[in-house]
């Protein structure tokens, strides 16, 4: 099977560097319209696909992202590998802004979009007990140490919807009482439906805050994340760049069973099936549903 990588680029992430045959090509989806088209080309012999989260120009808030369209885009451009990179806001002194954190669970605190591929007329429950892959963050890992990154290797990471930041109130409760790491607001559900797609996802979370718990920070400066940002971005693009030497143009299936996370899933009965939710989880499902 063949590896491809795909890369969602979050905020001051907008394109990536050095894509031999690069070009941006428009995805239909069922799900509805993609953030924007996707950059693809190879690197190293590995094929990449290129989404950025918020649309090139930053068009969609947190919570305007179209996160079903953009796995299912993704899921039919064959990408095999989704990282993720975003940017967050920092609970612990030892994270510090500049820093990245890979990843390895999630506190959903999101409310306002839709969370599944499946529902009424198609049921299917999946585990995100592990929300992200091990195999992938260990790659990302290796890449953000070989770009010289201050990295963590995990993390909890709290998705609120935005588009606000936290008050002090529940900036202090997130860190104290819920033992989250660093707060975002995009990569839930995102993780939910790459696991549905069957997708390996890896977070890379890129501090530029510390929230409003810090007594020595206060509240969230835009003007200094947006600083932190710019530097930010140039990190993740050499990471990206460090990939494919980890992931080898041929893939082998996932120790960890993300691409097989359908398996036992699908609970409604194959003649209970609503047809037209089933057409419309051709790329997604198709490996267990046909």
């Amino acid at each position: 099977m063949e590896t491809i990588i795909g890369v969602i680029g979050g905020s001051g992430v907008y394109d990536i560097d050095g894509l031999e045959d690069a070009r941006w090509q428009a995805v239909d989806s069922p799900w509805g319209k993609p953030s924007d088209e996707i950059l693809t080309g190879s690197l190293n012999g590995v094929k990449m696909a290129f989404l950025p989260r918020h649309g090139r120009g930053h068009i969609h808030s947190p919570s305007t992202v179209p996160y079903r369209a953009n796995i299912d885009a993704l899921k039919r451009l064959g990408v095999t590998d989704i990282i993720s990179v975003s940017a967050c806001g920092s609970f612990r002194e030892g994270m510090a802004p500049g820093d990245f954190v890979i990843i390895d669970q999630f506190i959903d605190r999101t409310f306002a979009r839709e969370k599944s591929f499946f529902g009424a007329g198609c049921v299917g429950h999946v585990s995100v007990a592990h929300p992200t892959c091990g195999r992938l963050g260990e790659a990302c890992l290796e890449a953000a140490k070989a770009a010289g990154v201050t990295v963590h290797n995990g993390g909890t990471y709290l998705a609120m919807e935005g588009p606000q930041f936290s008050s002090v109130a529940e900036s202090k409760m997130y860190r104290e009482s819920w033992g989250a790491d660093v707060i975002g607001m995009t990569n839930m559900p995102e993780a939910k439906l790459a696991r549905e797609a069957e997708i390996c996802y890896a977070s890379v979370a890129m501090i530029t805050d510390f929230d409003s718990w810090h007594p020595d920070h206060g509240a969230v400066d835009i003007s200094e994340i947006i600083k932190v940002l710019t530097g930010n971005a140039d990190k993740a693009r050499t990471l990206v760049k460090g990939l494919p030497e980890r992931l080898s143009a041929e893939r082998t299936p996932c120790p960890n069973g993300c691409d097989t996370a359908l398996e036992y899933a699908i609970m409604t009965a194959p003649d209970a099936r609503d047809p037209e939710l089933v057409a419309k989880l051709d790329a997604v499902a198709g490996r267990v549903l046909s």
